[in-house]
């Protein structure tokens, strides 16, 4: 009973015995391996920032009246900011966009860097913009009853 592992071909061996020469070698990559492409250049369409409200138009609440990448407008009365500085409407009413003059805090990073490099009796300016809410008559809101 002990000779009989010895007589009869193992698992492996009959394996071995029946694989062809092809087996042997490593199957290659059906896939080329390499980065992804962000698709930069002039046949990439551009991001569309801008103002997309204009000064005098009616908007409704949360339509969006500007997109930008760093803070060119600012947001002002019943205007929202979003976390990609997109600016939007709050309130129903009619766009207003305002000049007004920016004065600095005596000890803000823009003090020292930006009034120091500016040439004496200079003045700053912020954009801002703003919606005027329209006076609805003829509709009420319903309020409850206490």
């Amino acid at each position: 009973m002990a000779f009989v592992p010895l007589i009869l071909p193992s698992r492996t061996g009959v394996l071995l015995q029946f694989q062809s020469p092809l087996a042997v070698f490593a199957r290659l990559a059906s896939k080329k391996a390499g980065g992804s492409s962000k698709n930069y250049g002039p046949g990439s369409p551009g991001r569309r920032y801008g103002y997309k409200k204009l000064d005098g138009s009616f908007v409704h609440a949360g339509n969006i009246l500007a997109t930008q990448r760093a803070i060119r407008w600012h947001p002002g009365a019943h205007v929202g900011m979003g976390t990609n500085k997109t600016l939007y409407a709050l309130e129903d009413g009619i766009v207003r966009y305002t000049k007004e003059v920016y004065i600095p805090g005596p000890r803000t990073i823009e003090a020292v860097k930006l009034i120091t490099k500016l040439p004496e009796g200079a003045v700053l300016y912020k954009t801002f913009v703003n919606v005027v809410p329209v006076k609805q008559e003829g509709k009420f809101k319903l309020v409850d009853m206490l």
